[in-house]
């Protein structure tokens, strides 16, 4: 199984003067996984699509912050 998130730790050198982050993450679209758009996909409902910015589940990808904070923190 895949997953959209990928985490991945950098180099922190010894002489940086800003705090390190230790863990970084990074998005990744669906569509990378799936080869060919497979025949009788599920689809949202047509509102629900133009809230999404798709037509179909497979292809949607929410883009949750990955530090697991809401905006209105």
């Amino acid at each position: 199984m895949f997953t959209q998130v990928k985490y991945y730790q950098p180099y922190i050198s010894p002489y940086d003067p800003c705090p390190p982050i230790r863990v970084k993450s990074y998005q990744t679209p669906p569509q990378l996984y799936i080869g060919f758009q497979p025949p009788n996909l599920e689809q949202f409902s047509p509102k629900q699509a133009l809230y999404c910015g798709t037509l179909w589940p497979a292809f949607y990808s929410p883009y949750p912050n990955p530090d697991g904070r809401s905006e209105n923190e």
